[in-house]
C-alpha cells in the first residue's frame, strides 16, 4: 500500500520542485535588468572664477645695522676723572649724557686769563676812543690846519677794536676747551666699546669709545629680478614690516628710506634701504631689533588689476582644467605672471564666471565627462536608461 502511495506522490513532488526551480532561475536572470545603471563618471569639485585687483607683496631679507657708528675722540688733553655708569660695553646712553669728564683746572684758568685779556682790550678801546674824541675837538678849533688820520687817532681806535675781537676769540676758544672737558653722547647710543679709565691721561684726538646710533637702524635688502618688475615707481616712504621668527620672534613697522641707485655687480640685484625708528624700543617700548639680526622685510609693490588667483596645484605646465556647459573637462592655457606663497596670479587665459576644476581626476582627458560633487545625477541616469 505504501509503495503505491509513493508512486503517486513522487511525481507531484518532482513537478513542484521543477516549477520552483524554473521560477528561481527566471528571477535571477531578470535581476540584472532590474538594477539601476551605475554612474561611473569621476566626481569633481568646481569653483567659479572672477577677476580681482591684487597688490603684490615683495619679501626680502637683510641684516639690521646701525644708521651710523662713531669712533668717539676727545678734543682736549688731560686726566680722566670720571665716567658715566652706562659708559660700558653694551650700555645705552641718551643724547647729551656726559660720558666722561677730564680734569678741567687748567682750562678754567685759561678762561679766566682770556676774560682778563678781553677786559684789558676793552679798556684800551675805551681809552683810544676818548683820545680820538679829544683830537676831533682840537681839529674843530683849528679848521684851517691839515689833520691826518694819525692825528685823529683813527688807526689807534681800529687797533684797539681788533684787540677786543682777538680777546673775544681767545675767550671763546678757552670756553670751548673747558666745555670739551665733558665728553657728551652725540645721540642716543649703544656703547660698543670703551677704551679709557679713571686716572688715564688722554691726548687731543685720542679715540676713547665706539658708539652705535640707536635712534635709527637700517636694513639693506636685495630685490631679485622677478620682484623688481613689481616695484612701485617711487619706493621712498613705503610702509614695510620686519619680522623675525623663532622663540624670541617679533614684528615691527618700518619704511623704505631710499634706493641705493645701483645694480649690484655680483648679484645683478637692486638694493633698497629700510629704516627702523627706535630699534631698541627706548621710546616706543616695542620689541628690540638688535643690530646684527637677520630679518624678513615685506612691503607692498604694484597693484595688479583684473587678475585671477589660483592655487598652485591647479596649474600644470601653464594649463588648468575647466568644466564646460556639457559637464566635460576642457584644458585651458593661462599666463602666470606672479607667484606668492601657495598661489599663482594669472593675467590671461580665463574669463569671469568660468568654472575651474578644483579636484582634477587622476588621468584627465579633453572631453571627459565628469560629475560635479553635490549635483543631482537623476537626469544622467534617465538618459542612459533610454
Amino acid at each position: 500500500m505504501q509503495t503505491k502511495t509513493l508512486k503517486w506522490i513522487l511525481p507531484f513532488v518532482a513537478l513542484t520542485i521543477g516549477i520552483a526551480g524554473s521560477k528561481g532561475i527566471n528571477a535571477l536572470a531578470a535581476e540584472p535588468d532590474a538594477k539601476a545603471h551605475v554612474d561611473s563618471r569621476p566626481i569633481v569639485e568646481i569653483e567659479t572664477v572672477s577677476a580681482l585687483d591684487h597688490q603684490v607683496v615683495i619679501n626680502s631679507y637683510g641684516e639690521v645695522k646701525p644708521f651710523e657708528s662713531t669712533q668717539l675722540s676727545v678734543q682736549v688733553s688731560g686726566e680722566v676723572i670720571e665716567w658715566h655708569s652706562n659708559f660700558v660695553s653694551g650700555g645705552i646712553v641718551a643724547r647729551g649724557d656726559v660720558l666722561m669728564r677730564i680734569e678741567k683746572d687748567n682750562y678754567e684758568a685759561a678762561v679766566l686769563q682770556a676774560e682778563a685779556e678781553l677786559s684789558r682790550a676793552q679798556a684800551s678801546l675805551i681809552e683810544e676812543r676818548a683820545l680820538a674824541d679829544v683830537a676831533a675837538d682840537e681839529a674843530k678849533r683849528f679848521p684851517n690846519r691839515k689833520h691826518t688820520d694819525l692825528f685823529l687817532r683813527k688807526p689807534q681806535v681800529l687797533s684797539a677794536k681788533a684787540g677786543v675781537k682777538s680777546a673775544k676769540a681767545a675767550l671763546k676758544r678757552a670756553q670751548r676747551d673747558l666745555d670739551n672737558c665733558e665728553v657728551k653722547a652725540p645721540y642716543d647710543a649703544l656703547v660698543i666699546s670703551r677704551d679709557v679709565g679713571v686716572g688715564q691721561f688722554v691726548s687731543t684726538g685720542s679715540p676713547v669709545a665706539t658708539l652705535n646710533n640707536v635712534e635709527f637702524a637700517e636694513i639693506v635688502i636685495p630685490i631679485a629680478g622677478f620682484d623688481s618688475a613689481f616695484l612701485p615707481e617711487r619706493v621712498t616712504g613705503i610702509a614695510a614690516t620686519i619680522k623675525q621668527s623663532g622663540l624670541n620672534g617679533f614684528t615691527r613697522h618700518a619704511s623704505i628710506h631710499r634706493d641705493l641707485g645701483v645694480v649690484d655687480s655680483d648679484t645683478r640685484m637692486v638694493n633698497l634701504v629700510v629704516r627702523v625708528e627706535d630699534p631698541y624700543g627706548l621710546e616706543t617700548r616695542q620689541p628690540e631689533v638688535r643690530f646684527g639680526s637677520y630679518v624678513q622685510v615685506s612691503f607692498g609693490g604694484k597693484t595688479l588689476n583684473k587678475i585671477y588667483r589660483l592655487p598652485q596645484d591647479l596649474v600644470n605646465n601653464q594649463t588648468v582644467w575647466l568644466l564646460n556647459a556639457d559637464n566635460e573637462l576642457e584644458p585651458r592655457e593661462v599666463k602666470v605672471i606672479r607667484e606668492e606663497g601657495a598661489y599663482f596670479y594669472v593675467s590671461a587665459g580665463l574669463n569671469d564666471n568660468e568654472k575651474i576644476v578644483m579636484t582634477v581626476p587622476e588621468y584627465p582627458q579633453k572631453g571627459m565627462a565628469v560629475k560635479v560633487a553635490g549635483a543631482d545625477s537623476s537626469q544622467h541616469d534617465t538618459t542612459e536608461k533610454l
